[in-house]
């Protein structure tokens, strides 16, 4: 089963992004950030697995040694001197603790490069998403998007701390230990080759079946991801239209294909290691017996020694190759990961080719405008020119609309040839059924989304020409759906202006209604918050959302249905302060409850998104059109 998700207006897009790259790419990718800070760590980690890898080597070679010049000398003699033997055995042992030291030290070490990766990898996501434009989260579900920072950034965990280290000590330890065995018998190194060809032939047909199950599998497992996160947010809407059984449904479909591309991947993972090991015992079995005969025959000039050092060195060699042709697997899915990363990171950013920006200005004593470090009740738009000129605009918040087409997706327009003046502190109101594109209107001026058609201008600026951050600096919002954020009330309202102090922090819950409620929570202001506010009531929640509005202190307001959650007694409360924030102000508001906008300076009525009524509520009313009909129940939004 498909994932898929739905953005604005019931779009169905699918789960996919960024730009497809090749392996080859994306290892060098993943490589480059083991570079910079790292480089001297991961050259260590190196170094050590050079020498855990000639510990090894050098301690097969020296078991020749050992047996040939001091055990099989001692074996005819009555009264044998060990002494000789012992210095020999600490030599011996010294050499694998020299190995066992650098292989601990490269694996501490490679924790601590992992570690920083990932937190680099992890912070370049999180900056590359915050970029992105809000279409790309209307059209992705939430829990996709987690998935890459926690299955997928683990598949590069395990890669970085094993996988890449183990292929490199592997890669080098054939290299001795070929080097070591030709030293010793290349009759009997003939042999190994044969073998090992045999163990790459076989990690070579099962991994090319298992590699594209894996890319499967992570796809899968972000499917499920999204489906739980939905259904975990919709617990309640789950529960009261009792709709268990076919959540459980859905979930099993998806569940199932995640089963299945896992099953398929594993299957043949799993049984690569125990061929590769079964073809290593074989191979040892010959080698013995064929070392032996050699020996026997005096062929080659094998020894005891010789021969109980080529084993294990046999051993040494099919070790590494088994440990590669199980790390192939990890790297699939690691790179399947980093695959799905990468798309994240390289989706289209949001663009801005706008360079007015927003100030703090200040009268000069000529009576001009000039910029101000410090915090003022006055805004001015920075306009720079191709001379190197600046002039200063003040801020009214006036907003024109010009002949604005739009459309979520082409053929399927929203907004049709909408004109709208809003004039600088003036009260706007939309009115219409749900669909009819009011809260598109407001996305456009926000610039969340870019016009097809037609032209929006802000105190005469086109709103291109104005910086997006900017924009929105000038711009609160005061949403249906809150979002609140773990930590306490004080932190929650103080989101809309970081450098608040308390005294406003207070000044704007009380302006909102919100302060009666806060005082009496358990620890007032201080009062932890965690999951979205779920302690608090929904119109507690959008009480605080609108003192976050509220000390942001914006030149313009956009209300999108902000006292839908609030009960009536709880409405005329914010309503008083509701008007004087909005006073001075230019304010949007979307409102399906008539009696939130009858004191609007315009009210415009909008049907499949075309404007067909606007002026103030008695004009309309005197008109008795669609307006009169929603205003005396005649018709009713739907």
């Amino acid at each position: 089963m498909a994932q898929r998700s739905f953005g604005p207006m019931g779009r169905n897009v699918p789960l996919t992004g960024g730009k497809s790259r090749t392996p080859g790419k994306t290892i060098a990718r993943l490589l480059s950030y083991l570079g910079g800070a790292y480089t001297a760590w991961f050259v260590f980690v190196i170094v050590c697995i050079l020498v855990s890898s000639v510990a090894g080597v050098a301690g097969s070679l020296f078991l020749q040694i050992l047996i040939d010049d001091f055990i099989t000398p001692l074996l005819g003699q009555g009264n044998p001197d060990f002494s000789n033997l012992f210095r020999a055995i600490i030599i011996m042992a010294g050499i694998y603790v020299l190995g066992i030291a650098a292989n601990f030290l490269y694996n501490r070490t490679m924790a601590i490069i992992t570690q920083g990766v990932q937190k680099k990898i992890r912070n370049d996501m999180f900056a590359a998403m915050q970029r992105l434009p809000v279409r790309y989260f209307d059209t992705h579900s939430f829990g996709d998007t987690m998935s890459h920072y926690t299955n997928d950034i683990d598949t590069l965990r395990q890669m970085l701390s094993q996988s890449i280290p183990t292929l490199f000590s592997s890669g080098i330890t054939i290299v001795f230990v070929f080097s070591a065995m030709l030293y010793i018998s290349p009759i009997l190194t003939v042999l190994i080759v044969v073998m090992i060809a045999a163990m790459v032939l076989v990690s070579r047909s099962v991994g090319s079946r298992s590699g594209k199950y894996f890319v499967e599998q992570q796809s899968s497992i972000a499917a499920v991801n999204g489906y739980v996160e939905e259904i975990m947010n919709g617990q309640k809407v789950v529960k009261v239209f009792n709709h268990e059984a076919a959540a459980g449904r859905e979930f099993d479909g998806l569940n199932d294909t995640l089963a299945e591309s896992a099953y398929k991947a594993n299957k043949y993972a799993n049984i690569l290691m125990p061929v590769t090991n079964q073809i290593g015992n074989l191979n040892y079995v010959l080698i013995a017996i064929i070392g032996g005969v050699l020996a026997v025959a005096g062929i080659g000039g094998l020894t005891l020694g010789a021969i109980a050092s080529f084993l294990q060195l046999s051993r040494s060699v099919t070790m590494p190759i088994s440990q590669v042709s199980q790390q192939i697997n990890s790297v699939v899915m690691a790179l399947a990961g980093a695959e799905r990363i990468f798309g994240l990171m390289d989706e289209e950013p949001e663009q801005d080719s706008g360079y007015v920006t927003l100030v703090n200005a200040e009268y000069d004593s000529e009576g001009g405008l000039r910029e101000s470090k410090t915090r003022t009740d006055i805004w001015a738009w920075k306009h720079p020119h191709g001379d190197g000129s600046l002039t200063y605009t003040k801020l009214a918040g006036g907003v024109e609309f010009f002949d604005v087409d739009f459309a979520y997706n082409p053929g399927k327009t929203v907004l049709h040839d909408v004109s709208i003046n809003v004039k600088p502190g003036q009260k706007m109101a939309f009115v219409g059924a749900t669909g009819a594109g009011k809260t598109t209107i407001t996305n456009l001026i926000n610039r969340f989304y870019d016009l097809e058609d037609g032209k929006i201008r802000y105190d005469g600026i086109n709103i291109n020409k104005i910086k997006k951050p900017d924009l929105r600096r000038s711009l609160g919002m005061i949403l249906q759906d809150t979002s609140l954020f773990t930590g306490t009330v004080r932190e929650n309202i103080r989101y809309g202006r970081l450098d608040a102090s308390d005294g406003d922090v207070a000044a704007a819950a009380k302006l909102a209604g919100a302060d009666d409620f806060i005082i009496r929570l358990p620890e007032g202001y201080d009062t932890e918050l965690s999951g979205d506010g779920s302690g608090l009531s929904q119109g507690q929640r959008q009480l605080i959302s609108i003192a976050r509005a509220a000390v942001a202190d914006p030149p313009v307001m956009i209300m999108d249905e902000a006292t839908s959650s609030i009960d009536t007694r709880t409405e005329a409360i914010v309503g008083r302060g509701m008007d004087s924030l909005m006073k001075g102000r230019t304010v949007f508001v979307i409102a399906h409850r008539l009696s939130t906008v009858q004191n609007s300076d315009v009210i415009i009525v909008l049907d499949h998104g075309r404007i067909i009524e606007q002026g103030t509520h008695e004009e309309l009313i005197k008109k008795r059109g669609r307006y009169y009909q929603l205003y005396t129940g005649a018709f009713e939004l739907e």
